[in-house]
């Protein structure tokens, strides 16, 4: 069996600052890189505090997604990345914005610094197709 692999960029999102894609597409599944709060046309963090880069990051990712063919509600799997956890709970406010229900599986790490000295970074693998989301508990 030979697999696609699909290299994904748009002009909608900050355009990579370094060697990596905004996401690659292997079959049905997406792997999007990390995104943190650029503005895509001056390629400069947004001004603000961290719900604010949070909100940048999360519409990066959103139209790198849209970019890809899907949408929040088709990640499966995100990880959030930040420079400090005592932000945890103004990035979840945030996060609560975009992804609303069936939540992704998620973690959340504090680091000692992310790129371009951003306070949060979010990658995202997700799914690309009709999903048909079922809840199964023990």
């Amino acid at each position: 069996m030979v697999l696609v692999r699909k290299i994904i960029n748009t002009n909608n999102a900050p355009r990579p600052i370094a060697p990596y894609n905004q996401a690659v597409l292997v079959d049905s599944t997406l792997y999007v890189s990390g995104c943190i709060g650029l503005d895509k046309d001056t390629m400069k963090m947004v001004d603000g505090d961290v719900s604010a880069e949070a909100r940048q990051a999360l519409r990066n990712l959103g139209q790198i997604l849209h970019a890809a063919g899907t949408t929040y509600d088709k990640v499966v799997k995100a990880t959030i990345f930040m420079s400090d956890m005592n932000d945890f709970a103004a990035i979840n406010e945030v996060y609560k914005e975009f992804f609303v229900k069936d939540y992704p599986a998620r973690s959340a790490i504090q680091v000692a610094k992310l790129p371009a000295n951003a306070r949060v970074e979010i990658e995202a693998i997700a799914a690309i197709g009709e999903l048909n989301t079922v809840e199964f508990k023990l």
